[in-house]
């Protein structure tokens, strides 16, 4: 495998989430081929606890990517943690402020420079009660429309069982499996040159997150849920 280069800061993190994702749970990856090897991707994926950022990073890093994931801005303002962020240039998102649209732009930069970007819709970890995505926002939609590059579909599951963030219940034993499962990259040609409205922009962003619940249910091995679980708190603000 050629493994594309990170430089020191992505080293440092690396050295950090390997042994803990490892110490956590055990990891299982379906499809993992369906990573492009190279150029910029999108891979949309579901968040159902803290700790998630910590597997997706070693499963894109593990197959020779260097992941760019969003996250929450406040991170970048705890130390040390702050600094890493910073340096392995992942992606701080600025919600209801004015640098909002900063982290759209951040994404966008990185997908034109053929690096991928691991974007989780739903903006926070799911409150659905029973793990299933809930509604996302349309920045994804906007991300995967203005550019070329694949869009893959991602579920992983097992993360909640290992730190549950709503009740705070941290279960690392007995051993638990935390499995990622990767959907083939979702065609967008029919809407590339549509008009990027509001219902075509919410249109795809179901479509997208209606792959990754469809991956869902097969790891789980259950039927999943007729649309997504709607949050009071969940706004299309983006």
């Amino acid at each position: 495998m050629v493994r594309e280069k990170g430089g020191f800061w992505v080293g440092v993190a690396a050295a950090i989430v390997y042994p803990m994702a490892a110490a956590l749970g055990r990891r299982r990856t379906v499809h993992g081929e369906r990573l492009p090897a190279t150029g910029g991707a999108l891979v949309v994926m579901n968040h159902v606890s803290h700790l998630d950022p910590c597997y997706d990073a070693v499963f894109v890093h593990s197959h020779g990517r260097v992941p760019h994931l969003l996250g929450k801005h406040s991170l970048w303002n705890v130390p040390i943690m702050g600094t890493i962020l910073r340096g392995a240039k992942q992606i701080p998102v600025y919600r209801g402020t004015t640098d909002a649209q900063q982290s759209l732009r951040a994404a966008h930069e990185a997908l034109a420079s053929g690096q991928v970007v691991v974007i989780y819709p739903e903006g926070t970890i799911t409150r659905d009660p029973d793990g299933w995505p809930m509604t996302s926002r349309t920045g994804v939609a906007r991300l995967a429309l203005q550019h070329d590059g694949p869009v893959v579909p991602v579920a992983r599951w097992g993360t909640r069982e290992i730190y549950d963030g709503y009740s705070k219940k941290f279960r690392p034993l007995p051993r638990k499996t935390v499995e990622t499962r990767l959907g083939e990259p979702v065609d967008l040609s029919a809407y590339r040159d549509q008009p990027q409205t509001r219902a075509l922009l919410r249109e795809v962003t179901d479509l997208l997150m209606g792959e990754v619940k469809d991956l869902l249910a097969d790891i789980r091995g259950e039927r999943a849920p007729e649309g997504f679980y709607a949050s009071a708190k969940n706004r299309d603000d983006n």
